[in-house]
């Protein structure tokens, strides 16, 4: 049954009769979507009810790029819509990330993906109805309703309608996205897209997706994604007058909490898994994405001017004297009113620094291996040893 559910083929039959379209495009996706598919009937210990999210997952993706390529067919003029200077938050998970860019999000003259839009982008939201649209509401009681699955989720990882969404929920589209390795068990997919997956195919229509949103309701994108740190090459090859952000932190108890995180958000769709399970992807993958992303710059292919380095033991202890050198890096001025709202914010969701919702002896890594493999990247940007928590 679970074989039948998942039948790549049949998957997208559905969501061509959806849609009422069966224009992707282009196949670049295709690769992606049958690796998924069939790791989740195999590897992915999907609980029944994980099954049919797993399935709404995969339709909504596929229904969601054909509306999205149907529009764009019939209003040439979106494929003509400039993405100037996106700023793109990056680094890896956990390092403050997700609070940087709540934050800078407060800034009026900054546009980000809120989470109804990517969800449901059809029809392309309008201005008159940014902010009281419908869909809002139906993309919040889907988000309410996972709580309710698993309580303690958003705890974990803070999400709502109208909280700027990261970009992977973006490339689920073509399926080339860490978004499925992350909700789902799949060590082969995780590899593929780590070490094989070609990314270039899920930049560009990362793009198409960006100039949809914006063809109505326009700004200067400010974007989010640990992902990215994986593919820098990439997204400045899509991008080439992107200003990137990277934060860094302790890659130790960047490994614990990833590790941890991702468990919970696995316990929506399976029974079956552990923080040892996913630490064991996490160190991988984290470590392979520090080395690839100092090779990177070390190469030139990402210059060293197009980026601003930030250490989450900085931002933690003085957030607004980071923000304002962040500014001051980007050429942008920070209005009073904006830092105002930025405080206010702040006040608002001051966190809990993770609490006791992850230690280092749940991952099962030896810490001194692991601090061997990071210590040439902490030695480069002088990021600090954290105590293990």
């Amino acid at each position: 049954m679970t074989r039948q559910r998942f039948n790549p083929d049949a998957l997208i039959d559905q969501a061509c009769q959806a849609a009422g379209s069966d224009d992707f495009g282009g196949d670049t996706w295709r690769e992606g979507l049958d690796r998924l598919t069939g790791e989740l009937t195999t590897e992915a210990r999907l609980s029944p009810l994980g099954v049919e999210i797993a399935v709404l997952d995969i339709t909504r993706a596929l229904v969601n790029r054909l509306q999205v390529v149907a529009h764009r067919n019939t209003h040439s003029e979106v494929a003509a819509e400039r993405i100037e200077q996106p700023i793109v938050i990056v680094g890896q998970p956990r390092t403050g990330t997700t609070i940087l860019y709540h934050l800078l999000s407060q800034d009026p003259d900054l546009r980000t993906p809120l989470t109804w839009e990517v969800d449901m982008p059809c029809p392309v939201p309008k201005p008159e109805t940014y902010h009281n649209d419908p869909r809002i509401a139906q993309v919040q009681a889907s988000i309410e309703m996972s709580e309710q699955i698993v309580p303690g989720l958003l705890a974990h990882h803070p999400m709502g309608a109208l909280v700027g969404q990261e970009c992977v929920r973006i490339t689920a589209s073509d399926f080339t996205s860490m978004i499925y390795s992350v909700q789902y068990r799949l060590p082969a997919y995780y590899r593929w897209l780590l070490y094989e997956a070609d990314h270039a195919a899920a930049y560009r229509y990362h793009r198409i997706f960006l100039q949809h949103l914006q063809s109505e309701v326009p700004g200067q994108w400010l974007l989010k994604s640990p992902a990215h740190m994986w593919q820098l090459d990439k997204l400045l090859a899509e991008y080439p007058d992107a200003l990137i952000v990277q934060t860094h932190r302790d890659p130790l108890n960047v490994i614990s909490s990833i590790a941890s995180l991702t468990n919970h958000l696995r316990g929506l769709a399976s029974d079956d898994s552990t923080v040892a399970d996913c630490a064991a992807q996490s160190v991988e993958e984290i470590t392979v994405g520090l080395d690839r992303e100092m090779a990177l710059r070390d190469s030139g292919a990402v210059p060293a001017d197009r980026v601003t380095d930030v250490l989450f033991h900085d931002f933690m202890r003085d957030p607004w004297t980071t923000i304002k050198a962040i500014y001051d890096r980007l050429g942008r001025e920070l209005a009073p009113e904006t830092e105002q709202k930025m405080r206010d914010y702040l006040a608002a969701h001051p966190g809990d620094g993770g609490g006791n919702r992850y230690t280092w002896s749940d991952t099962g890594l030896d810490a001194s291996d692991v601090r061997e493999r990071v210590t040439a990247y902490q030695d480069r940007y002088g990021v600090p040893t954290e105590r293990l928590k």
